[in-house]
């Protein structure tokens, strides 16, 4: 039993490591495939040749009773919805550092795993939804931000106030927004965006005018003054912010996402250990 337990506890150190290396989907899809094996094998050609009263080999059987539970979730995972962890205050106040959300992989269409590839059209993304999308300067990481521009779409962000296709954002000033962990104050209001309403911060100490932009496809289509930025969105294209306006990295510094890197909407909190109360909000 000991030997079983050394053994296991090896293999989900060895996923662990290879999780951080390679993206948790494809080692979940190389274990599915690699027990999947096992669970045929076992099957078609161990059983049969295994003299009658033997024992099944514990790692042949552990392999096989895996498969179904893993292919479940991998299934569940790549095509209905996926668990994410908020590692940034770039979204406060809607989303805060250490919440646990669930993004619906099928809001925006049905992709094949790993290639990300839409096979089946749903819906298209909305000006004020919240997304997770692959960051288009790292694919290997994992960004959500809430959906300003979409494709076509002259997006201006002037002196911290939001317009769209020349047409302001409707802007209500709200109480002053306190920082638990911090504890400092920002600006807090309530925008419109689209059909939905939330709430945006902004810190008056922190100039609107874009310090960090890098180099990134389409960039002519922008133009940045001291004010802020105004880009027309490409084709294929959405344009991405941060509900905390002033300390979100986002498209006016490293450009637009494409439709290639959406891989979800983001709806529900389903854990926070520091805030339990947190459990359930958001939509």
């Amino acid at each position: 039993m000991m030997i079983e337990f050394s053994f296991l506890l090896v293999i989900l150190l060895l996923l662990v490591g290879l999780a951080s290396l390679f993206g948790f989907t494809l080692v979940l899809f190389g274990v599915v495939a690699f027990t999947g094996v096992l669970w045929l094998l076992e099957i078609f050609w161990f059983k049969k040749r295994r003299p009658a009263g033997e024992k099944t080999p514990w790692r042949v059987e552990y392999g096989a009773n895996l498969f179904p539970v893993l292919l479940l979730v991998f299934l569940l995972r790549s095509f209905l919805f996926e668990p994410f962890r908020i590692p940034s205050d770039s979204m406060m106040p809607t989303l805060l550092d250490g919440d646990f959300i669930l993004v619906s992989k099928y809001a925006y269409g049905v992709r094949l795993p790993l290639l990300n590839q839409k096979i089946i059209a749903v819906n298209e993304p909305q000006r004020g939804e919240v997304m997770v999308f692959r960051y288009p300067r790292d694919t290997s990481k994992d960004y959500i931000k809430r959906v300003v521009g979409l494709p076509g779409d002259t997006v201006s962000y002037q002196d911290k106030r939001l317009a769209i296709n020349g047409e302001p954002m409707v802007v209500e000033q709200m109480e002053d927004y306190l920082h638990d962990k911090k504890l400092y104050y920002s600006a807090q209001f309530q925008e419109t965006l689209g059909e939905v309403t939330h709430r945006i911060l902004n810190e008056d100490a922190i100039p609107a005018y874009v310090f960090d932009k890098d180099d990134f496809p389409a960039q002519e289509n922008c133009q940045y003054n001291t004010a802020g930025v105004i880009c027309t969105v490409p084709e294929g294209h959405y344009f991405v912010m941060g509900d905390n306006r002033d300390r979100s990295q986002d498209s006016r510094s490293w450009g637009f996402v494409p439709d290639a890197n959406v891989v979800g909407k983001a709806f529900f909190i389903w854990f926070n250990f520091s805030d339990p109360g947190r459990i359930g909000s958001f939509q």
